[in-house]
This record gives C-alpha cells, sequence and structure tokens, in this order.
C-alpha cells in the first residue's frame, strides 16, 4: 500500500539523514525498498549505533548531526561502492564533516513544492510540534494556531528548505489540473508562498511557477495574462502528459503549443519548464517522452525549454550497477538511460543551447537507488549538454529537505573508471557550484552577488542562525512510498 513516508517514520526512534525508501510526489508509482537499500539502511544502523555510543547521545540526536549524514554516504558507499567523498573521520567526527562545507555556496533550488501536512502529524509527533514551535518564531504576533493550518504548511516549507538546508533561493512549483480550486497549489497560491516567504525574509528568496495549459485552448489566453500581468509569476510550468479532460498536448504542435509560444514571448516570459519522464498511469506516456523538444526547440532559440525531471523515465528498466536498461532493451550500450539518453542525442546532434537538464527526483532517486546510474547520468549530461545546462532542483518537500541531496551532490564523485572507460569529465567543485545554482541564477535572471549581499543581511539568515544554534531536523519525507511485506534485513555488526 502508499503511505506518506512522514506518517511511517512519526513513531521512528531514529530516521536516516539520506532516505532508505523513495518517495513518490504522485508523479509516478514509489517502488518497493530494494535490497540495497535495506543493505543501507542496517548498516548506516550498525554505523550510527557504536557512533552515538562513544559521543554518549541517542542514535536519534546523532543521525540528526553532520556525523549522522557522514555516516549514511559512508553506508551508501559500503553498499555501493566507493562513490562518495567522505571519511570515518568525519562520522566520528562532526566538526571534520563540516569543515568540509563549501563556503558561502549559492544553492538554487528551481523545483519545490509546499506540502499540506494533516493536522494530527503536527499535534500528535514531535516534528510537527517542532514546526508549531518554528511557526510561532516566525510569526509571534499571532493568536493561536487552530485556524493557521495554511501559514503552518507554508511555515514548514520555511523550514524544511532554508532553516534544514543549506538552500538560499527556491521556485515554487505546482501541479496540474483543469479547475485551481481542485488543484493543491493553484498560481495564486505559490505566488502568495512567494509572497510569504519573501515578505517574512525581506529579500527576494522565492520565485513562482505560473501553469500553462495550451491543450484547454484558445481560451486559456486570458488565464495566461492574468497569470503574467496580475501574479507576477516568473516562469512557466506545464504538464504535456496531463490530459485535464482533454487530449494531451506536444511541445512542437504547432497549432496547439505554437500559438502559445508566441504569446509568451509577447508576455516577456522566456523560461517554459516543462515535466517530462515519469509517467504516472494517468499522464499521457506518449506525451511524457521528451522526443517533441527538438523541433519545437529548434523554432523558438529565444525561449529556454527547462526539461523537469531531465525526461527521466523512472527506476523501472534500470539495472542498479550499470545504468543498463534491463527491459525494452534496444542498444547495446551499458549506460543506456530511458528517455534521458534520447533527449541527449537530440540536444548534441543539434547542438541546442536553449535546452537544459532539471535534476529534481532524478538525482534523488538515481543517487540513492543506485550512485552508479547517477554518475552514468551526470556524466551523459556533461559530455552532451555541458556543464551549463544542467539545473539544480529536488522536487522538496515531497522528499523532505533537500540538505541531503545537497550533500550528496557535493561529495558525488566520478570513479576513475568511469572517467576512464566512458570519457566522463570529473565532477570538479567549479562544476557542482554551476549545477547547484549558478546555472539556474543566469537562466532565471539572478544577479549572484546582489542576491548574496541581500540574503547576508536578511531576516531569514538571523532566524536560520538562531535556530541552527539547536536545530531539528525532521530526517523525513513527506511524499508517497510503497510498504509491503517486507523483512528487515541484517548486518553483522562491525562489517
Amino acid at each position: 500500500m502508499w503511505i506518506r513516508q512522514c506518517d511511517l517514520d512519526a513513531d521512528r526512534d531514529a530516521r536516516p539523514p539520506i532516505p532508505s525508501r523513495v518517495a513518490s510526489n504522485e508523479e509516478f508509482v514509489p517502488p518497493p525498498q530494494s535490497a540495497e537499500q535495506k543493505e543501507y539502511e542496517a548498516r548506516l544502523a550498525d554505523i550510527s549505533e557504536r557512533a552515538a555510543k562513544r559521543h554518549g547521545m541517542t542514535r536519534r540526536d546523532y543521525l540528526r548531526t553532520s556525523g549522522g549524514m557522514a555516516a549514511a554516504l559512508l553506508a551508501l558507499n559500503q553498499v555501493f561502492g566507493d562513490c562518495y567523498e567522505v571519511s570515518a573521520a568525519e562520522a566520528d567526527d562532526p566538526k571534520a564533516f563540516e569543515e568540509k562545507w563549501p563556503k558561502d555556496q549559492f544553492v538554487f533550488d528551481i523545483q519545490t513544492h509546499h506540502v499540506d501536512v494533516s493536522r494530527k502529524w503536527y499535534d500528535d509527533t514531535p516534528d510537527g510540534k517542532a514546526i508549531q514551535a518554528f511557526f510561532r518564531q516566525l510569526r509571534p504576533s499571532l493568536k493561536g494556531i487552530t485556524d493557521t493550518l495554511e501559514q503552518l504548511n507554508r511555515a514548514h516549507y520555511v523550514k524544511e528548505v532554508f532553516g534544514d538546508s543549506d538552500t538560499v533561493m527556491s521556485v515554487i512549483s505546482g501541479v496540474p489540473s483543469r479547475d485551481w480550486d481542485k488543484n493543491p497549489l493553484p498560481p495564486d497560491q505559490m505566488v502568495a508562498t512567494r509572497k510569504y516567504v519573501n515578505d517574512l525574509a525581506g529579500s527576494r528568496r522565492v520565485l513562482s511557477h505560473g501553469l500553462l495549459r495550451p491543450n484547454l485552448g484558445a481560451k486559456e489566453f486570458e488565464e495566461m495574462d492574468r497569470q503574467v500581468k496580475d501574479l507576477k509569476i516568473d516562469a512557466w510550468k506545464m504538464y504535456t502528459g496531463a490530459e485535464l479532460g482533454e487530449k494531451a498536448w506536444f511541445l512542437d504542435d504547432e497549432k496547439v503549443a505554437y500559438p502559445f509560444w508566441e504569446r509568451t514571448k509577447k508576455l516577456g516570459v522566456k523560461n517554459c519548464c516543462v515535466h517530462k519522464g515519469l509517467p504516472l498511469g494517468f499522464f499521457n506516456e506518449k506525451a511524457c517522452m521528451p522526443l517533441d523538444v527538438e523541433k519545437a526547440a529548434k523554432d523558438h532559440p529565444d525561449l529556454n525549454f527547462i526539461i523537469y525531471h531531465s525526461g527521466f523515465r523512472g527506476l523501472g528498466g534500470l539495472a542498479r550497477g550499470t545504468g543498463e536498461k534491463v527491459e525494452d532493451k534496444k542498444t547495446d550500450d551499458p549506460q543506456e538511460i530511458p528517455w534521458v539518453s534520447d533527449l541527449l542525442r537530440i540536444v548534441k546532434k543539434n547542438k541546442l543551447k536553449n535546452v537544459y537538464f532539471e535534476l529534481g527526483s532524478t538525482f534523488h532517486m538515481t543517487s540513492l537507488f543506485s550512485p552508479k546510474v547517477c554518475l552514468h547520468l551526470l556524466g551523459q549530461m556533461l559530455q552532451s549538454a555541458g556543464e551549463d545546462n544542467i539545473l539544480w532542483g529536488t522536487d522538496s518537500i515531497w522528499n523532505g529537505s533537500p540538505q541531503s541531496q545537497i550533500e550528496r551532490m557535493r561529495r558525488l564523485k566520478m570513479t576513475d573508471e568511469f572517467q576512464e572507460k566512458y570519457k566522463y569529465p570529473a565532477l570538479t567543485d567549479a562544476i557542482k557550484d554551476k549545477i547547484l545554482g549558478l546555472n539556474a541564477a543566469k537562466v532565471f535572471g539572478v544577479d549572484v552577488k546582489e542576491a548574496r549581499r541581500a540574503i547576508k543581511a536578511d531576516k531569514l539568515t538571523r532566524l536560520k542562525d538562531d535556530y541552527r544554534r539547536n536545530p531539528s531536523p525532521s530526517n523525513t519525507q513527506f511524499g508517497w512510498v510503497w510498504v509491503g511485506d517486507e523483512q528487515e534485513p541484517t548486518v553483522p555488526v562491525g562489517t
């Protein structure tokens, strides 16, 4: 059955700082916990139990420290091979881990969501109560919180993204629907969240998507105008595979889509963010494929086509060790990544500079399901699209705080074997800086120098400094996981 990971974690004593299950954002079916993920969980339990005892801490408290994050990376290396740059000393001494944190890194997450969590979660769980305390710190003048669930969920978003991670800017994103009153986060609510955070901070921390639906026809032009002129949205988010009571659509359809591209230009919007890949059952699978990017991007070089999830089809069809497809195999190339490789061939063949690869969910899933698949993914992107066209997104807070993903990206290393065999470039600090935020800043017109200056002096930074004296990261995910008849693995102590 499907269950929210945060509900599964509610009574759990110690939660891994890097998840041991893949949670779904409702755009794909969550896979069962793999044997490797179970082994990772067991190895982390062993490492953290021994480390917590040495420090006179509970395992729960230890796993909330940077030493706990280092222990999680060590456990992943034990299961998947030496893919993350981490030492045993860092797991034993949190200060050793913190010394390697990049200073003043500009982390700009262009795919975030705020998720409504039940009243019961706030009232009955330690993490929910911690959010209430954080909320009171943000809005101390409000009387009571019984009628402020919507505000609580925004404060919850602030805590997970800006309190418990090194993210400094984000884009709030939505999901498709035909009627706004049936949408969990319609454009007006996204913009309201943008205003809430930016007013709180006193600086520009959050940008907002609008939602574009070309398959609703010309009547959608009026809604486009409203979102751009009244709501001042910063970019479009689109779902070609969402039928919304009408047929699915394609980016290169000259009758359906092209009038919207022309109107987008007239309205002064440049960034067109489109969901590709992750074809859950209610999406049209063909329309989720990225093949329609080629003509649309060639015909509209003055628009940026930002491909969310990088067109990744999902974990089904991937061998954990190499990235090899194990179903519907059409090539002998051992590092074929379903649908992503198709898009990369299009970009390389046409030398497209206006197509960008957004990593939300794709990096998260592959880096914990099989880091070697993740290395193939990034290696191919760097070879074919280039280091300037990869954008950071995490799909948080479905996946909880983005911090574990930030740490995985910082510590991921291209193996010598992959550099030699596949000619992938090394994952240098400079490349990671670009991926984690500098590329997105350029695409979204953010002056990094000015943004850093404003952020350093804003209220949210001061609140974070206060909060970090006694942080309480939730170490949970708020998306859906699959729970079946699973037996927990065991690992011999000390292995």
